[in-house]
């Protein structure tokens, strides 16, 4: 029997259970993994609320993201993966189909990587959704490069984080948009060349006073709602808005004058369209193995909790109180 996560109906932290079931062996490309560390991502408390963009078709359902550990077993047909390989998983189209949050789990080979031994089993599970994540949005989708201005909305995410580390990487200036002055020190020490608090008043002011007339060619934002038009304002003629998130609860406005008079273009981004291409995510993947390999990219963990108390863990993942990543210890 095998420890997983479970929930029977949507709700708050309190619906996860942990239950013992039997866990089958790997089929045919798949890779079963021993899991050591789980990485928390918000996706999986909307999935658990009922707010994601899938939803359990019947309960119980399990969920994750992101998992580490070894190499238990393989199914028939892979033939890159041993026993003991130490491994950590990419995001996969559908948590609900092959959920992390368990001591074993069975995942497609494809999405499974063996990451660098430097790596602690926590930073391990601390890779994938965020470093993909941003990663597709700057680099492949924005082209992000020297002297460019990025603009990186809740910069005190794992993706924000993330973000500003790989704008460091390619020479762009990372420009971090925070709620309030008390992450400002630790983001400029994590990296950001900028930080704006949306407590000093006017966004599109400062941002322009940074990035002078130019404005910032790319906004990567997690936020939307009414910081929408201003992030838009202080844009480059040309200049593209790649959203990810949906974390503000009032009604985000169409900047039609600033899309307009700039040709901006703005876009929806999930990471699935960079995971579910194999060109693109062997890239992907390449770019973010040499940057932990070399250290330029580096996983913040936020807070470390055990797997009894991944109650506990939902709560600060919804707290809006971390600076990184929330990882779970099996």
């Amino acid at each position: 029997m095998t420890r997983v996560i479970r929930f029977y109906q949507h709700g708050g932290p309190e619906v996860l259970r942990i239950e013992d079931v039997d866990v089958s062996r790997p089929v045919r490309g798949e890779v079963q993994i021993r899991v050591k560390a789980l990485g928390l991502n918000r996706a999986e408390a909307l999935l658990r609320t009922g707010s994601y963009v899938e939803t359990p078709t019947a309960f119980p359902s399990g969920l994750g993201l992101e998992a580490a550990g070894f190499v238990e077993a393989v199914g028939d047909g892979v033939k890159n993966f041993a026993l003991g390989d130490a491994v950590s998983v990419m995001p996969p189209p559908s948590m609900i189909r092959w959920p992390a949050y368990a001591e074993l789990v069975n995942f497609p080979a494809e999405l499974v990587v063996k990451h660098p031994p430097s790596l602690s089993w926590e930073a391990a599970a601390a890779v994938w959704m965020q470093y993909l994540t941003a990663y597709g949005a700057l680099v492949d989708i924005g082209r992000l490069g020297k002297r460019d201005h990025v603009v990186i909305t809740a910069a005190s995410s794992s993706v924000g984080l993330a973000s500003i580390q790989i704008a460091n990487v390619v020479g762009a200036t990372p420009i971090a948009v925070t709620r309030t002055a008390a992450k400002k020190e630790a983001l400029l020490a994590a990296g950001a060349a900028h930080v704006v608090t949306l407590a000093e008043g006017d966004l599109a002011a400062r941002l322009a006073e940074i990035t002078g007339p130019h404005g910032a060619r790319v906004v990567f934002d997690a936020v939307g709602g009414p910081i929408f038009e201003p992030l838009t304002a202080a844009m480059s003629l040309g200049g593209i808005l790649i959203e990810y998130g949906g974390l503000s609860p009032e009604a985000t406005p169409f900047p039609l004058f600033a899309a307009l008079s700039k040709t901006l273009t703005l876009r929806g981004y999930r990471v699935n369209e960079i995971v579910g291409d194999p060109v693109r995510s062997a890239t992907a993947r390449k770019f973010i193995l040499d940057g932990l390999a070399s250290g330029a990219l580096k996983p913040v963990i936020s807070r470390t909790f055990p797997f009894e108390r991944i109650v506990d863990a939902h709560r600060f993942l919804e707290s809006n109180e971390q600076f990184g990543k929330i990882v779970v210890t099996v």
